[in-house]
């Protein structure tokens, strides 16, 4: 599944994600140390774990033959299962997976025996369980279960759900779809709904004639109804052996483009009606995708098609169900003339990202939630090696440091994070893994996995790991023992230790010459946002570390390679000029922060000027001084200065995450009355590049300078850099009146700029363009900006206006996060709306993700003391149990912002000062 539900350029607004990739608005980065505190946790623990117990084995099906009747008017289902099962031991009762769901009646047909009717459904409700009572003992053996049942096609974007469209002609109807991952399979059917309880699936859906049906395998039968013509019964092949979380269907109206991979595999995108063009795009990334991840994996897709389809209602950014992946429609959809780059990049990772599935969860399925992690990560870090291989102009692993693994260091620096591998118990503590940690840290190891075992093993160890436990099910020792064999490295020592503790290290080196040697000494402690704790290295947590180095002589080639498996190490490095620098983790692939000794560090500062440092190195070194400055171990005046050095900087992705670290910076000090300082400091640091980069795309530009651009006049706009602003204004009102329509990549930064300066008439004029659009792309792009307008009571309109009709559900969350994100007066309003709609909005998102990234969205930007006290006090009476984790880390990061303020402030306002004093 992929969380994330933005563009990476947009800032982090996923998880997760992203999880855009679904990336979270960089609210976790607003990490500093809070003195008084030895450890932020011990104020907010976690609740006590619910008590959870398994499915019993003592019946299990082999195979589901499933009859669904949707009635897409009174928004209810009709459904009949017949499941061949195997009883393993003598029982009276069969236990399965059940919820939303009325049973109407249930047998039991042993095989060559006479049927046995149940005579009592006893549902457990709080753990989404019935136990079918049977009055004899059902005898060991082979035998056929039946059960009729109903429910309700709900609006809650889970299970078998509805989902609202608009016809061409203006007619609101709803589709039938489904969203199965983490555990609502059982929302459609009575099922035993865990991921290594793995069936066949024969599935028949009952549906009017002009709709059209789909689901994981392709149509073998349609014919009519008997019972009513208006209807047709569609059948589809059996499925492979498969978990109920990847069982899906659909039942809507749709048009598709169709094309068939290198390899024979019918792909086809599923769109709204009318908007077959804006599924090329993708249908071009499937169709390149599905060859590549055959050769990477040396196993064949399995499938003989796989459709890929956009949904209106969709909570997620998408879902691998096998053979038919569901997308919202900002995920799938590209308008050539109207979609932004930005939009293309995200199509591209999160088509990745899905279909590396089918092979790395589907065909290999995680035997539990707890390897979770294995199959999100996996998928986040293999869709960027697929992008880079369709699209190398995107620069793509450049990015993925900046969207994934900087924010997964941040929210694993804090007490409130938790291991990659979480024990997962009770439903209600699945969804809540469904985070950073699990995707971009999960990722991030793995890349530095791949780095220390090289590209030709780690093929190999994946290729027999596949074919080992294909239909099967598997657990993360199962992978590092295929990867052991292949590499001969010590891969589970190495990777236990980043997978069975939270947190990283942060590496301290300090150098000395002698003669032409140069010796190093690292050493590694666990880093934490509130900086570095008392203790000595025996009761440290220790991790095996791969380290590289390089040499000022090439940056972009290792030097040395160690791997430090203890506290603290020397490194010698032979034939090294005393005036050339040393750099540790080139690339910034290692999992960890560094801290240089002052001569270090001064030696590599003018590699960011004259740019020698490769720009992935460049942003991880000011990403890692961001960080100290955050933790209190530097100041953060230190890092202004380093930011400075930037002013000629080309990359975007570099850009990027320095405009997000300045945003963090500036939201924090929207708190102080020296706010238009900060804004100042950015409005010098961006103009030569805004000068330079101007306004009009140029000859010979590419996506990256489209995506600078777009990054920079926002940053400037926003800042109100007065040239920006007017010719924003002025452009604004030219695409308004229909004299020159914006092109796709300037619409963001212009509506931003013109919000966050503007007025009631700038705000009804952007509501009147959202309400025009026809894409919902555009529609998110509006929403996701409303929020920056200044006056109180405009800031109450969007926010009502975010649970107005107008917005889709799941767009509700990023209205919100989009006022809070925006200003001081935007953040209040934003987290007064939540409590008091906080009925409306639980009850929308039923314990999902999404509750979690709103929580996050209103509460983590605040920087007071008592307001830690606020949000922990309020979700002790309002329960949340999908987001209990969030809330501590939103509590946790409020008191390490109000700890920041305090400790830097004056330093910060002092030194933005003196840079305005003229010179004496």
């Amino acid at each position: 599944r992929c969380l994330t539900i933005a563009h990476p350029s947009l800032g982090r607004f996923a998880w997760p994600l992203t999880c855009p990739c679904l990336r979270l608005f960089k609210a976790s980065r607003l990490l500093v140390r809070f003195n008084s505190l030895a450890s932020v946790s011990t104020l907010f623990s976690m609740p006590e774990r619910r008590p959870f117990v398994r499915l019993p084995t003592d019946v299990y099906p082999v195979n589901y033959g499933l009859r669904l009747k949707p009635d897409l008017i009174d928004l209810t289902f009709e459904g009949k299962l017949e499941a061949a099962v195997e009883v393993t031991q003598g029982t009276n009762q069969i236990v399965m997976n059940c919820a939303d769901i009325d049973i109407i009646t249930a047998s039991f047909v042993p095989e060559g025996g006479e049927e046995i009717n149940a005579t009592g459904f006893n549902y457990q409700n709080e753990d989404e369980k019935v136990t079918l009572c049977f009055p004899s003992i059902l005898q060991k053996g082979s035998g056929s279960l039946k059960i009729d049942f109903v429910g309700e096609l709900n609006d809650k974007m889970k299970g078998f759900y509805r989902s609202k469209y608009t016809t061409p002609s203006g007619e609101n109807r709803y589709a039938a779809v489904t969203q199965f991952e983490a555990t609502d399979a059982r929302r459609a059917f009575p099922c035993w709904d865990e991921p290594a309880i793995k069936a066949t699936f024969d599935i028949t859906l009952i549906i009017p004639k002009d709709r059209i049906a789909l689901s994981n395998m392709n149509v073998v039968d349609r014919k009519p109804y008997p019972e009513d013509h208006s209807l047709v019964e569609v059948k589809f092949a059996t499925t492979p052996i498969m978990s109920t979380y990847l069982v899906a269907f659909v039942i809507g109206e749709y048009d598709f483009v169709e094309s068939q991979s290198s390899d024979g595999v019918t792909v086809r995108v599923y769109t709204p009606v009318g908007k077959a063009e804006q599924g090329k795009f993708a249908l071009e990334v499937a169709t390149k995708t599905l060859p590549f991840y055959k050769d990477y994996f040396s196993v064949p897709y399995p499938l003989p098609k796989i459709d890929l389809i956009a949904i209106a209602d969709f909570a997620a950014g998408a879902m691998e169900n096998w053979g038919l992946v569901t997308y919202r429609e900002t995920a799938l959809l590209i308008d050539p003339k109207n979609s932004c780059a930005s939009s293309r990049q995200w199509v591209a990772l999160v088509v990745g990202h899905e279909l590396a599935h089918q092979w790395f969860g589907n065909l290999v399925t995680m035997e539990w939630w707890t390897h979770l992690w294995l199959n999100e990560g996996f998928a986040s870090w293999i869709e960027y090696l697929c992008v880079d291989h369709c699209f190398p102009e995107y620069d793509i692993w450049t990015q993925f440091v900046s969207a994934d693994y900087t924010r997964a260091l941040d929210l694993d620096a804090l007490d409130n994070s938790h291991p990659i591998e979480v024990d997962v118990g009770h439903p209600s503590e699945v969804d809540e893994i469904f985070d950073a940690i699990s995707y971009s840290k999960g990722a991030s190891v793995i890349r530095m996995l791949h780095n220390y075992i090289g590209d030709e093993d780690f093929r190999k160890g994946m290729n027999a790991y596949l074919l080992k436990f294909q239909h099967k099910n598997a657990s993360t020792e199962d992978l590092w023992e295929c990867l052991e064999q292949a590499s001969g490295k010590p891969i589970a020592a190495v990777m236990n230790s980043w997978t069975k503790q939270m947190g990283f290290p942060i590496i301290v080196v300090d150098q000395e010459q002698h003669g032409s040697d140069r010796v190093l000494k690292i050493s590694q402690k666990k880093f934490c946002a509130s900086g570095p704790r008392n203790g000595t290295y025996e009761n440290c947590p220790n991790w095996m570390v791969p380290i590289s180095i390089c040499t000022s002589e090439d940056p972009s080639c290792t030097k040395m390679k160690v791997l430090l498996d203890q506290p603290e190490t020397t490194v010698n490095i032979t034939n090294i000029a005393p005036d050339h620098w040393l750099k540790i983790n080139p690339g910034t692939v290692g999992f960890y922060r560094i801290q240089y000794s002052t001569t270090m560090l001064e030696s590599l500062l003018p590699g960011i000027r004259d740019l020698t440092l490769l720009p992935v190195d460049r942003l991880g070194l000011q990403n890692d001084l961001f960080s100290l400055a955050r933790a209190g171990m530097i100041s953060t005046v230190e890092v202004l200065k380093v930011m400075e050095a930037f002013v000629n900087e080309p990359n975007y992705t570099v850009w990027s995450d320095l405009s997000c670290n300045l945003g963090v910076l500036s939201s924090l000090l929207s708190h102080t009355d020296f706010h238009e300082d900060i804004q100042e400091f950015i409005r010098d640091l961006f103009t030569p590049i805004g000068m330079k980069l101007g306004w009009d795309s140029k000859t010979g530009e590419g996506h990256l300078d489209a995506l600078l651009r777009g990054l920079v006049l926002g940053k400037l706009g926003k800042a109100g850099h007065k040239a920006t602003l007017e010719e924003a204004r002025r452009r604004f009102k030219e695409h308004v009146e229909g004299k020159q329509t914006l092109p796709a990549d300037l619409r963001s930064p212009v509506y931003l700029t013109v919000l966050k300066h503007g007025d009631s008439t700038t705000l009804d004029t952007m509501l009147k363009l959202h309400k025009q659009a026809d894409m919902q792309e555009e529609k998110n792009r509006i929403e996701r900006v409303l929020g920056a307008i200044p006056a109180p009571d405009l800031i109450q309109r969007v926010l009502n206006f975010a649970l107005s009709e107008e917005v889709r559900p799941q767009d509700t969350v990023s209205v919100i996060g989009g006022v809070a994100g925006s200003s001081k007066q935007g953040r209040k309003a934003a987290w007064k709306f939540v409590k008091d709609n906080w009925e409306e909005l639980h009850n929308r998102y039923q314990g999902g993700f999404l509750i979690s990234r709103l929580i996050k969205l209103t509460a983590d930007g605040f920087a007071i003391d008592k307001m830690a006290a606020e949000v922990k006090s309020f979700f002790e009476s309002h329960h949340a149990p999908a987001a209990e984790r969030t809330v501590q880390q939103c509590c946790e990061n409020i008191l390490l912002n109000a700890a920041w303020l305090k400790r830097d402030a004056e330093d910060i306002h002092q030194y933005l000062l003196q840079r305005k004093a003229p010179p004496v």
